[in-house]
């Protein structure tokens, strides 16, 4: 696999990694918070805790330093109905601009928590369908190598 679905090329997530240091194991390099959620959309379920839990200590960890990068990126992609409200509050012209790209939000600005549960349900089931079509003709292409390494053994 040479290129995750929805993400750039190696050269350009390397530019944007994180790198922690560490006194006993050193430098250790990462994905940014925000190519990591868009690595973790995937079609398995237990990714998506984990999306709302990266998104959830972003948010904690630079709340008090909201440059607009950050701010598109927590409207973007932040999973928990009660932040979103508190963010579409917050950052309303933000919201404007994103809601044509996250229709969602419309929900999060009138406080409609069960209409806002229900689309952020369904964005998760378009993301897995998504996954789901993206890996589709590696699948049959893998089985179709096993089918053919079994018939010549």
């Amino acid at each position: 696999m040479t290129k995750l679905r929805d993400l750039p090329d190696f050269e350009t997530l390397w530019a944007r990694r994180t790198t922690i240091s560490d006194p006993i194991a050193g430098d250790l390099n990462a994905l940014s918070v925000a190519d990591l959620v868009a690595a973790k959309k995937t079609q398995r379920q237990k990714d998506w805790p984990m999306i709302a839990a990266l998104v959830e200590g972003h948010y904690h960890a630079m709340s008090a330093d909201p440059n607009p990068e950050r701010i598109l990126f927590w409207l973007r992609e932040t999973r928990v109905p009660e932040r979103l409200v508190a963010l579409v509050e917050l950052f309303p012209a933000e919201t404007r601009s994103l809601t044509p790209f996250r229709p969602l939000l419309t929900h999060a600005i009138s406080g409609d928590l069960p209409s806002l549960r229900e689309a952020l349900d369904a964005e998760v089931r378009a993301e897995q369908e998504k996954d789901r079509r993206y890996w589709e003709p590696l699948k049959r292409e893998m089985e179709e190598f096993r089918r053919q390494e079994r018939e010549r053994s």
